[in-house]
C-alpha cells in the first residue's frame, strides 16, 4: 500500500489494517522488529485526527527508538540505557515535524545495538530478518526500520546513516532509502552513534513514495537545469552485484572516464579505516561515563567495537584526521566538475547469519564510508538481481534539497 492506499482508509480500517500486518510477523520477528507499538484505539484517534492538507496526512509510519517520544523511554536496541538516562519530557524534533505533516506514528523500531552496526543483528531481541528472504539479514543499524517498509506493514519510516544504516538495509531490503547530512535538526536530538557523521533519514518502498516523502519534509526541490555526473564501480563487488549495478547506473550517467575514476579510487583508498578510528573515537565518547559500569550488558559484538575505540592513540587518529581531510579535497575536487556521483550501495546482497562477519562488516564500509566521511547526502535505489535478491545505487549529492535528486529518482523508476 502507497501513501495515497492508507489515506483512503477510514481511521478504525486504518488502524486495524496497520496491526493486522504487524501480527503476519512471527513472534520472534515482532520481538526483533518492533519495540514499541500503538494500540488499535491509539491509532485509530492519530488517523481520526491527523491534518490531511500535505502529502503525508493520515500516512502511518515507525520512528527508530534513538528518538524520543515523551512519556516513552528511548531503548536504542539496548536493555540499559533507560536506568543511564531519565525518561523523556519532550519530543524529538523529528517527530514534532511529521505531526504536523499530519503523519501518524504506529510506533518505534528496534536497531543495531546503539546504532552501531551494519548487520541487523541484536543479541537481547533477536536479529532482524529480511522479510522476504528468512535466515539473511535486513542490514542495520536501521533494520527495524528497513523491516517495517520491506514487508508491507507501513509505507514509510525513519531511520539513521552513520556508516551505511539506511543504505544498506534499503539495499538489501529491495527499498528506497534517502540519508540526510550530520548537525541537522532531526539528528541532532536523537541518541548519537557518533556525532560528527550521524544523519537521519527514512525508507520507502516505492519511488512515487520517496517523491512525496522529499517535497513533504524538504520542499520542493531546489536547482535546475541539466545534471551532470558519472558512475563509478568500486573494488570488491561480488559478481552479480556488479554486473546489475553497471547496468541500472548506466540508464542514469556514463562511466567516469579513467582519470576521474582513478582520483576517485585514491582518495576513497583509507576511508573504511578512517571511519572505524574516527567513527569510534566518538562512539567512545557517547560510552564512556557508564561503559564499565554497565559492560556486561551490551551486546558482545558492541561492546568490542567499543572497547577497540577505548585503545585507540593519539598516532592512529592523526592519521585518520588527514586521510580524511584528503578524501574531502578529492570529493571537492570532483563536485567542481560533476553535480553527482552513482555508486554501488553494497558489495554484495543480504547476508546470512554465518556471513555476518568482520571481514564482511568491512566490505560494507569501504561502499559506505566514503560518504559518510564526507558527509554528504544520499539517495539509495534498489536494484534487483536474478537470484531475487538485491543490492542499490548510491546517488550521491552535494545538497539534500537538489532537484537532481528528484530527477534521477524519476530517471530510475
Amino acid at each position: 500500500m502507497t501513501f495515497s492506499d492508507w489515506q483512503q482508509l477510514a481511521p478504525a480500517v486504518a488502524a486495524r489494517t496497520l496491526l493486522e500486518r504487524v501480527a503476519r510477523l512471527s513472534a520472534a520477528q515482532r520481538r526483533a522488529v518492533v519495540a514499541t507499538l500503538a494500540s488499535e484505539e491509539q491509532l485509530a484517534a492519530q488517523f481520526a485526527s491527523a491534518a490531511r492538507t500535505g502529502p503525508l496526512g493520515g500516512v502511518p509510519y515507525f520512528l527508530k527508538d534513538l528518538w524520543d517520544v515523551a512519556g516513552q523511554s528511548t531503548l536504542a536496541g539496548s536493555t540499559f540505557l533507560p536506568e543511564v538516562r531519565p525518561t523523556p519530557v519532550r519530543d524529538s524534533a523529528v517527530f514534532q515535524v511529521l505531526r504536523s505533516a499530519g503523519a501518524v506514528l504506529a510506533g518505534k523500531t528496534h536497531l543495531h545495538e546503539f546504532a552501531y552496526g551494519l548487520t541487523g543483528e541484536n543479541a537481547h531481541y533477536g536479529d532482524c530478518e529480511h522479510p522476504k528472504f528468512p535466515g539473511r539479514t535486513t542490514g542495520g543499524s536501521s533494520s527495524g526500520s528497513a523491516a517495517v517498509v520491506s514487508a508491507g506493514i507501513v509505507p514509510f519510516a525513519i531511520g539513521t546513516d552513520t556508516g551505511g544504516s539506511i543504505r544498506v538495509p534499503a539495499a538489501f531490503c529491495g527499498i528506497h532509502g534517502f540519508r540526510m547530512t550530520p548537525h541537522h535538526a532531526w539528528i541532532a536530538d536523537g541518541f548519537p552513534l557518533a556525532v560528527s557523521f550521524d544523519t537521519a533519514g527514512w525508507f520507502t518502498r516505492t519511488a512515487g513514495d520517496m517523491q512525496l516523502a522529499l517535497t513533504a519534509l524538504l520542499g520542493p526541490g531546489t536547482g535546475s537545469g541539466p545534471a551532470r555526473g558519472c558512475w563509478l564501480e568500486l573494488p570488491g563487488l561480488d559478481a552479480e552485484v556488479a554486473a546489475a549495478f553497471r547496468t541500472a547506473a548506466s540508464r542514469l550517467a556514463p562511466p567516469a572516464d579513467a582519470a576521474t575514476g582513478a582520483a576517485l579510487r585514491d582518495g576513497f583508498a583509507n576511508a573504511t579505516e578512517s571511519y572505524v578510528v574516527l567513527g569510534g573515537r566518538e562512539a567512545w565518547a557517547v560510552h564512556q561515563g557508564w561503559f564499565d559500569r554497565y559492560a556486561e550488558r551490551y551486546d558482545p559484538l558492541v561492546r568490542g567495537r567499543l572497547e577497540q575505540a577505548r585503545k585507540l592513540s593519539p598516532g592512529q587518529i592523526t592519521v585518520a584526521e588527514a586521510q580524511v581531510a584528503r578524501l574531502r579535497e578529492t570529493w571537492r575536487d570532483y563536485f567542481q566538475a560533476y553535480d553527482f556521483l552513482v555508486l554501488p550501495a553494497t558489495p554484495c546482497a543480504a547476508l546470512t547469519k554465518a556471513e555476518c562477519t568482520p571481514a564482511n562488516r568491512r566490505r560494507l564500509l569501504s561502499i559506505t564510508a566514503p560518504v559518510s566521511l564526507a558527509g554528504w547526502p544520499a539517495l539509495v535505489v534498489p536494484v534487483t538481481l536474478s537470484s531475487g535478491l538485491s543490492t542499490g545505487l548510491q546517488i550521491v549529492v552535494r545538497d539534500a534539497n537538489s532537484v537532481i535528486v528528484r530527477d534521477l529518482l524519476a530517471a530510475s523508476a
